[in-house]
């Protein structure tokens, strides 16, 4: 067997459900299998796969393990020659798996370490920790106070986000997030897998990093793209700050030494960003949308969102086979599109995303066979389901 699909799930049913659709459709030219590990959810994430995917094999843990010891316990069972590792908040494309696995990265390249792609949030934003560097105190405080942003271009301050390459470039990287992990089995299994004293936040820098001691390159793919829908506020504040805190002195404490410079900048940090909020206020509650439209041959679909959403739909199609939407459409406030993956597909949906990023639109996918939709309408929170 050529790839193994890891997906380990806690209590996000519908992503899960729209996750895995779009990992069979990627699947249907090469010789896979998806595993989910269900993390001992409350929600019926459960049911749902037993229902709608009862070929699929999960494992239902009685307890959460974390991250870790959950993904490691699927990998045992795994039959696929290559792992990918990948977030259940997550959307490939149909040609994801095909595109890397073709790669000269894997036909060529005898010290291949691990493999990220390009991920962009529910917005279409770039998401910046799909490529990274070692987080040294150096590095990591470079992080925290956002020196990254203002020095883009010098090596001194760019490290954290790997900015020698950006987004559209293909490269070496030291370090890759665990939402979107390729990688032999045979390497994963030489790392014994991830730290399972680390149960969470750390455990992709851990095993990224562990992978370049084995001599390994590790590789940032840009060729495609995948959507994460980020489960955690991205908004730095002190129980953000505390988790970085934690986690990267988990991180200096195997690999290094503990370093009190690294602890004193990020107890400095806690409090600045504790400040901050204090007087940023309330977060802004959310505005529904006041236009809304549909890109889908399905009337009918039209005529039940209107129903549902108490507002007019405007159904549009296709246009030679992508996702046109007029200047005029874009420059209106406040619109979302929701776009039906039976239709569209997955691939041109994500390519929508990425190209109007920027145009004053929120976003929606209804994936396949299903009855509600789903999506972000900012990149600080998980995101939104409404039934249908």
């Amino acid at each position: 067997m050529q790839l193994s699909v890891i997906i380990l799930n806690y209590n996000v049913r519908y992503f899960l459900e729209q996750c895995v659709l779009s990992v069979q459709k990627a699947l249907e030219n090469i010789d896979g299998e998806i595993i989910v590990i269900d993390n001992n959810s409350f929600d019926d994430s459960c049911a749902m796969m037993q229902q709608r995917f009862p070929n699929i094999k999960l494992i239902q843990n009685k307890e959460n393990t974390g991250f870790p010891k959950g993904n490691n316990s699927a990998v045992r069972e795994a039959k696929g020659n290559f792992l990918c590792i990948l977030n259940p908040d997550t959307v490939v494309a149909e040609d994801t798996f095909e595109k890397i696995l073709n790669s000269q990265l894997i036909t060529h390249n005898p010290q291949l370490g691990i493999i990220g792609c390009k991920l962009i949030d529910g917005t279409g934003n770039f998401l910046p920790e799909s490529k990274r560097g070692i987080p040294t105190p150096w590095v990591a405080f470079t992080k925290i106070f956002g020196l990254y942003n203002w020095f883009p271009n010098s090596s001194l301050f760019n490290k954290y986000y790997a900015q020698h390459l950006n987004e559209n470039q293909s490269g070496k990287v030291d370090i890759l997030v665990g939402a979107f992990m390729v990688m032999k089995r045979e390497l994963y299994n030489q790392l014994e897998g991830f730290d399972e004293n680390c149960f969470m936040y750390a455990d992709d820098i851990d095993l990224s990093y562990r992978a370049l001691l084995l001599q390994k390159h590790n590789y940032y793919f840009h060729e495609t793209t995948v959507i994460h829908y980020k489960g955690e506020s991205t908004v730095k504040d002190a129980t953000y700050m505390k988790h970085f805190r934690e986690f990267m002195n988990f991180f200096y404490q195997k690999h290094f030494k503990q370093s009190l410079f690294f602890n004193l900048m990020a107890r400095f940090g806690a409090f600045y960003f504790s400040v901050v909020k204090v007087f940023k206020g309330k977060v802004k509650t959310k505005v529904k949308p006041n236009h809304y439209i549909l890109v889908s041959d399905n009337e009918a679909l039209k005529e039940k969102l209107e129903g549902n959403l108490q507002k007019s739909v405007e159904r549009m199609s296709l246009e030679k086979g992508k996702v046109v939407i007029s200047q005029t459409i874009s420059e209106v406030q406040n619109v979302q599109v929701i776009l039906d993956m039976n239709y569209t597909g997955f691939k041109n949906a994500i390519g929508f995303l990425e190209e109007n990023k920027n145009n004053s639109l929120t976003f929606k996918l209804l994936p396949i066979e299903s009855n509600f939709i789903i999506g972000s309408n900012s990149s600080n929170d998980r995101g939104e389901v409404i039934n249908l």
